[in-house]
């Protein structure tokens, strides 16, 4: 019998579990990790029915890069031209509505990403198993006034272009910490 199988709150061990980026740009890309905050949500039958996450956005790391590349790269994510951490140092997901998509514990997951202040609501697919629910989330992140570097406002840019969407990938440790 599965673990999943009733209704019931979910417990997230948060020191296991990993919330990975990746940005692009015309010349590359960039990698790293944000640590979650708080994570809980509910689960039924192997389906998240609803639940809230939390990332510490003051915790931004670039990952591929190491040094005063690393903390240059850091610095201006937390910057205003980015995610202004000073200001808005948590990002939340409220899990809004699930739905059965394909074979076993997949599923869309819809719900309101408040990142900068600013709440928009997103979809992506999902899955639970084996003690882990695993998601990676496509952002577009001029929907929440981060605007720099993007060729949808400015001219010119050249190989100066950095990708209007960003990707984290989520993966969530189900047992007890």
């Amino acid at each position: 019998m599965s673990t999943l199988s009733f209704a019931h709150a979910q417990t997230v061990n948060l020191e296991s579990s990993t919330v990975d980026w990746v940005g692009k740009k015309i010349t590359g890309t960039h990698s790293g990790n944000i640590t979650l905050q708080s994570a809980d949500f509910t689960v039924e039958n192997g389906m998240i029915k609803g639940g809230t996450f939390v990332m510490d956005m003051t915790s931004i790391e670039c990952t591929d890069l190491s040094g005063k590349g690393a903390a240059k790269l850091e610095g201006h994510l937390n910057s205003d031209d980015f995610f202004g951490v000073e200001t808005f140092p948590t990002a939340t997901l409220v899990i809004t509505d699930v739905t059965k998509a394909g074979l076993h514990n997949e599923m869309t997951v819809t719900g309101d990403l408040t990142l900068k202040g600013q709440t928009q609501s997103i979809s992506f697919p999902a899955s639970v198993s084996d003690n882990k629910a695993e998601a990676t989330i496509y952002i577009d992140r001029t929907k929440y006034g981060i605007k720099y570097g993007s060729g949808s406002f400015f001219d010119d840019l050249g190989d100066k272009a950095i990708d209007n969407m960003f990707e984290l990938r989520v993966t969530l440790d189900l047992t007890s910490a």
